[in-house]
This record gives structure tokens, sequence and C-alpha cells, in this order.
């Protein structure tokens, strides 16, 4: 019997997320962006196809590698505007009882206090179905914008969320007894304060004297996503990750990368299983292979290599401006998103040029698509959980809705003919359906 398969929906609050230029397309709307019932309706879409939860993207700084400049992300609308992910998510809760929402917040830029308190708020209003994609951040324009000559280096970034995951983790588990609250209209106590507790917290970046102000929400601490590939984000993720996001690459790659993130798991003194790993996709499909090909081209048509290239300037921390289209590429000590330089060079070579980068860019990004029927798309992805031992994948959107509505009506029901995805789901919370009551 094959694993149970996860997935989420990919998304972002803005335009364009992954697969630059799609939202040209006549059938797209994530023009919708700022419509709450786009969102709704988004939301009721997702939990008729059992989707586990959409997990949002976010940054902050707008991507102005590319020439020294942000005109090409304004113009392609490269993930900029961009909204607030989690106004997004007490209205899709509130119209959904089991879809999960998984967030995006840079701790680098976020006061660990308030932001406990913001996620215990998310996690009462969901009742349980908050998780946090823990970020460092990697944009010198986010810095920048928040006051910073420039950002910290990659691995200062990670010791300095070790310290804030330490933080956030007293006060969301250590200020509040489980029975602190007694709601008490005849005495007229509403909590003990006996069983409330200050948090003394004297760090290197962080000092805190203070009570937890919400009252235990359902998860207490959401559940804690991450994404870091690095050696030093492996190395986090051991230490406090509950899932993991891997962008795509080849299976033994993405094997490697799971062997070692689960040993590093077991050396901290977690069990193997602990991490739910989920990989990065984009799938185009339909009844027949035939008919998934002929909207693959369709979309293809649309898709903006120059917009791809302005997002992969900056994740890869590279000014490609800078170079001719056949010139070696020095990627020197990027202080951007490390694994995403380490999946480049993997699959490029050493010496890569930016001809060789836009090969890749199919569909408007490095991410190449799986484009074939339901039942050839659920026999790959099971074949990718039993050799790579991945849990689950997050969907990136291309035409929406109707890239989650082929989703559900094509792959689904195979995947469940042959075991491998729920008919229902599980109660609890978000925590519990992802790994079972404890």
């Amino acid at each position: 019997m094959p694993r149970q398969i996860h997935v989420n929906a990919f998304d972002m609050n803005c335009v364009g997320h992954i697969q630059q230029g799609l939202w040209t397309h006549p059938r797209d709307q994530s023009m919708r962006y700022t419509d709450i019932h786009y969102w709704t309706d988004y939301a009721r879409r997702l939990e008729a196809g059992l989707f586990d939860g959409i997990f949002f993207a976010d940054v902050l700084g707008v991507y102005d590698v590319l020439g020294g400049s942000p005109d090409a992300a304004v113009r392609h609308a490269v993930q900029v505007p961009v909204n607030d992910p989690m106004m997004l998510i007490p209205a899709m809760a509130a119209v959904t009882e089991h879809l999960g929402f998984g967030v995006t917040a840079n701790l680098t830029y976020e006061q660990p206090f308030m932001f406990a308190r913001r996620m215990s708020t998310l996690d009462h209003l969901t009742k349980g179905r908050i998780g946090w994609n823990i970020v460092t951040g990697y944009l010198d324009s986010a810095a920048r914008a928040a006051g910073f000559t420039g950002q910290m280096a990659h691995d200062d970034r990670y010791d300095m969320a070790d310290e804030y995951m330490q933080l956030v983790r007293q006060l969301w588990e250590g200020s509040w007894d489980s029975d602190a609250v007694e709601r008490n209209r005849e005495t007229g106590q509403y909590a003990d304060p006996a069983k409330v507790r200050m948090i003394h917290h004297q760090g290197k970046q962080y000092k805190v004297d203070a009570m937890h102000l919400s009252e235990p929400s359902p998860q207490r601490t959401p559940v804690l996503y991450q994404a870091g590939a690095s050696a030093r984000g492996s190395r986090f993720a051991a230490t406090h990750a509950e899932c993991v996001f891997l962008n795509g690459q080849s299976q033994p790659a993405v094997k490697k990368i799971v062997e070692g993130l689960r040993a590093q798991a077991v050396e901290q003194g977690r069990r193997a299983n602990a991490i739910k790993v989920f990989l990065g996709a984009t799938i185009i499909t339909g009844r027949t292979d035939q008919e998934a090909q002929e909207k693959f081209r369709d979309y293809e048509r649309y898709a903006s290599s120059e917009a791809a290239l302005v997002h992969a300037a900056a994740s890869l921390g590279i000014d490609f401006s800078k170079y001719d289209i056949d010139e070696p590429i020095d990627t020197g000590k990027s202080n951007a998103i490390v694994s995403n330089v380490e999946a480049m060079t993997r699959a490029a070579g050493p010496q890569w040029t930016r001809r060789k980068l836009l090969d890749q860019l199919v569909l408007g990004s490095r991410q190449a698509p799986w484009v074939g029927s339901g039942e050839a798309i659920a026999g790959q992805m099971i074949e990718w959980c039993e050799s790579a031992d991945v849990d689950g994948f997050n969907l990136s959107r291309t035409v929406v809705p109707e890239c989650f509505d082929d989703f559900i009506t094509f792959v689904v029901p195979q995947l469940q003919e042959r075991g491998a995805f729920k008919t229902g789901y599980a109660s609890g919370t978000l925590r519990q359906k992802l790994f079972g009551q404890e």
C-alpha cells in the first residue's frame, strides 16, 4: 500500500507568483487577488478537493537585482504588487472546516512578542489549522525597507532564527498552563493568575520580560514549515521544522537531501518521520496525455522568460544583465538563497551561462512542469514518494483556478484508486491531520 500523499496549493497574495507571465492568460483569475471572494471561493474549491492546505509564500522587498532596478519586476508583476497573506486566512477559514493554512512570515523583521500573539490569534480563529513557514529573508531591498543598510549574512540569519524560535516557543508553550483558563461566571475569575507566568529571555538578539498575551490556542505552537536546503538551512530544519519544502530537482538529489535531513533530525533526538517533506511541483493535466500537452502548449504562449529572469536573478543573488548570453557566470559567495545556486550548478554545471538558465525557464520559472493525464501524473507522484522519500507536494499555480480544478478532477481520483490519497479528512488540528493523534 503506497503512503498517503499530502498536497498543498502553493500561492501568494499577488498577481505573478512562480510561473511568470501566466496572469496574462485569458482564463487566469489571479488579478482578482484583492477581492476577498476570490480567496473564499479558492478555499472552498481546495477543501472540496481534499487538499491538505494552502501554502502562502510571501516576500518583503522587491526584485531589483536584475539591472539594479525594480522596473522589470513592476512591469511584469513579478511578485509585486503583493499583499499580506495573513489577512486572508480568517476569511478562508470561515468558509472551510478542514483546510490548513501555511503562511510565510519573515522573522528578521517581526518583533517576536507581537508575532507570537498574531499566530496564536490565527490558531484560535482557524480552530488549530495554522502553520508558519519560517523564513529569514534574502533580499537587500527588504533590509533597506526595514531601515537597515543590508541584510545579515546567510548563516548569521539562521543563528538569529535559532534564538527567535527559542523565544516564541517559550511564549506559546510556557507562559500559560493548559488549565489556567477557568471561565467561571460564578466566581468572576476568567483565568488563574497563579497558572500564568512571565517569560524572561535574555539573549544575544532579543530581550523579553512578558507574559504571552493570548490564552492557549488549539495547537499552541503553529505547525512549523521551513524551506532551507543549504547546509545551514538543513540544520535549522532538522532542529525546528515539522514540514520541509524542497524545490524540484532530480530524484537522486532530492533523496540525498531528504536522507540527510532525516539523519540530522535523529541526531537532534527527534524521530526520522517527525518531518514531512513537501516537494515543489507544477502540474498540467487533462483527460489524456494529448489533452495535457495541448494545454501546456497553450500556457507556454503566455509565459514570460524576461519576468522569470527577474525572479531568478533575485533568488540566486546574481545580476545576469552584467553577462553576455554565453559568458560563464561567477556565482561567487551568494547571500541570497544558497540552495538555489547549488541546485542551478548541479543542473547546468559549474560554468553555467545566461543561455543555459533561459533554456530552463519553462513556463516562466525554473520549475519544469509535469505534463500528462491524471493517471500518468498520479503514477509520477507515487513514484517520487517511493523513490525520494517525500511525503507530499506543494503545487504551484499556473492558470487559476483551472489548474487546481484539473488536479482535483483528473489526478485525485487516480491517487484514491491506488490508495495514495485520502477520501475524507481526519478530525483534529492541522498537526493532528498531518501526523495523527498523539
